[in-house]
């Protein structure tokens, strides 16, 4: 197998490579890409490629003639698709559809493998117990009516012979992962407190909220399970817990992770109006097709963060 990883440098992508190594050994050559292209301690060269630029796709294609392309390519966070609405739409549905096309006319033996989101479904998530993947799409921000619109796109390429399996993760986090998302964000001021670079006051926003957490680390195994099978053009997959998590529970968890005394405010401006009450997914789909199931504890993925988010900080407090 000849991979091409778009989006490599980002958060999952060096998780993605680790796991394939394992699985795969020497086996496998996995080229590395992203927009901003530099070397990595774990991914090695990274070369430079934009979705959005079709050329760009289509010499890739050209070069290095993949019999997979797994697209991890995309705006990482909610909040800055919402901020930045039309780089999301040109990263999200034109990216997806440039690699598409550029499979279809260049290399139509080669697959894909399409990494969306869970969070495609938006409002159904307050119709469904757990959202399997036959539920509607209703999204309800920026992000979600990128991913869903490129992941609708690609379904309707597959008729035309397009060789796709269409990826649907749910929360995830581990190392490594910004502070844009909640536990890396508690995490993150957990360290800094530990550290005596804050005082011992946490400010967060809503803590009602329900939602399916996977470490990163069973995602990507969920990712290269696809990749590996054979697999119908269009399939899509869930990839989540389907186990309930409130966001209060979640801080208490790490909170015992920490000898620090830390009290808790509520800061009105983390908490998101477009918040659903509870978002989890059904992955029965992936556990019975692939064999898949999570391999991780939620508690030892949170001290992972914790510990990935006290080197961090230790670290940027020493760089200045």
């Amino acid at each position: 197998m000849r991979i091409l990883l778009t989006g490599a440098a980002g958060f999952v992508g060096p998780h993605f490579a680790e796991t394939l190594r394992r699985a795969c050994g020497h086996s496998v050559e996995l080229i590395a890409t992203d927009k901003y292209a530099s070397p990595h301690p774990i991914l090695g060269t990274v070369h430079p490629l934009d979705v959005a630029d079709r050329s760009g796709v289509e010499l890739a294609l050209k070069r290095w003639s993949p019999t997979h392309v797994v697209n991890l390519a995309g705006i990482a966070a909610p909040q800055e698709a919402s901020g930045a609405p039309v780089l999301a739409w040109r990263v999200h549905v034109e990216g997806a559809l440039n690699i598409a096309r550029a499979i279809m006319e260049r290399a139509p033996a080669c697959a894909l493998i399409h990494v969306g989101s869970g969070l495609a479904y938006g409002e159904s998530a307050n119709a469904h117990t757990v959202i399997a993947e036959q539920a509607l799409f209703a999204p309800t921000d920026t992000y979600g009516v990128t991913k869903a619109a490129a992941d609708l796109a690609l379904g309707a390429l597959s008729q035309q012979g397009l060789k796709c399996v269409r990826m649907r993760p749910f929360n995830h986090t581990g190392a490594g992962q910004s502070e844009a998302f909640v536990i890396p964000a508690f995490a993150m001021q957990i360290a800094r407190i530990e550290q005596g670079k804050m005082p011992p006051v946490m400010r967060v926003g809503n803590l009602d909220a329900e939602r399916d957490f996977l470490d990163v680390r069973d995602v990507a195994d969920a990712y290269v399970r696809a990749l590996r099978d054979s697999l119908d053009p269009g399939v899509a997959f869930n990839v989540a817990s389907g186990i309930p998590r409130r966001i209060a529970d979640v801080l208490d968890q790490l909170l015992a992770l920490s000898p620090a005394k830390i009290e808790i405010e509520a800061d009105p401006a983390r908490s998101r109006p477009s918040d659903l009450p509870r978002v989890v997914g059904d992955a029965r789909c992936l556990r019975e097709r692939l064999g898949w199931s999570p391999k991780h504890g939620f508690e030892e993925t949170l001290s992972v963060v914790l510990n990935d988010c006290r080197a961090r900080a230790s670290k940027m407090a020493a760089s200045t």
